[in-house]
């Protein structure tokens, strides 16, 4: 839940960033069309989803790539208005790219049953600009430049990605199963699964879980402060 205090930009990605389910807005012939989707956040946070050729969605997207979609967390009260939601606006495409499709598949470990199916395709939304409510009355518009990490900043953190996955969960499993714990409530042994200037997955069995960074970093060694500062944080509250 956004904090009304806090930079509408920097919620809207963390509220992106941790979506896994959201509302896909297409369109054919002028008449519109919502479904359900299962949004992934690319590092640069273009939108990643994977959809099957025989969905109407799909058509609707082969026809008229521009296209939205909804996502919103937790309601602040009873009343549903209270939710902060983001909407994103852009332009869909097929994407063929190992890297990003072991991506959305990292954050939808479940999707590994169909992911290769004939049918499938990666498809990625560039966002174009969209529209961020923090709750009720609470609402501001995001433009395209809101919508891209730091170009640098995005390279930097895919480079030393598989590095820094590979480091947390052979030598601090302890940590990752602290700091998925103490975000979660639920107690295992969390793995992290992907790792971004915003924050990371961790992935317990075939829950997932987004952690966010106390705000967007630069570098590899900025991660690392970030999840130091977690793992001492998680430990305190379990002390």
């Amino acid at each position: 839940m956004a904090e009304a205090t806090e930079a509408p930009v920097w919620a809207a990605r963390k509220l992106l960033r941790a979506a896994r389910g959201g509302t896909l807005a297409s369109a054919t012939g002028g008449q519109p069309f919502a479904s359900l989707v299962t949004p992934a956040c690319a590092p640069d946070l273009s939108l990643l989803l994977l959809l099957s050729n025989l969905s109407e969605h799909t058509r609707h997207l082969r026809e008229e790539p521009r296209c939205a979609v909804l996502v919103a967390g937790a309601p602040e009260t009873e009343n549903p208005q209270t939710a902060p939601r983001v909407t994103v606006t852009g332009l869909a495409a097929v994407l063929d790219d190992a890297a990003l499709k072991a991506r959305w598949l990292a954050v939808h470990p479940y999707g590994a049953l169909y992911a290769d199916f004939a049918d499938f395709n990666l498809w990625r939304i560039t966002p174009r600009g969209g529209l961020f409510v923090g709750g009720f009355a609470r609402a501001h518009r995001l433009r395209e430049a809101d919508l891209a990490p730091d170009p640098a900043a995005v390279a930097a953190i895919v480079a030393a990605e598989a590095g820094i996955i590979l480091h947390c969960n052979a030598d601090h499993a302890g940590a990752m199963a602290a700091i998925g714990g103490a975000a979660s409530g639920v107690a295992g042994a969390w793995r992290m699964a992907t790792a971004d200037v915003d924050g990371c997955d961790l992935v317990l069995g075939e829950r997932t879980l987004r952690v966010s960074w106390s705000a967007p970093v630069a570098s590899p060694g900025a991660v690392r402060a970030e999840l130091v500062r977690l793992a001492r944080e998680a430990r305190s509250r379990s002390a």
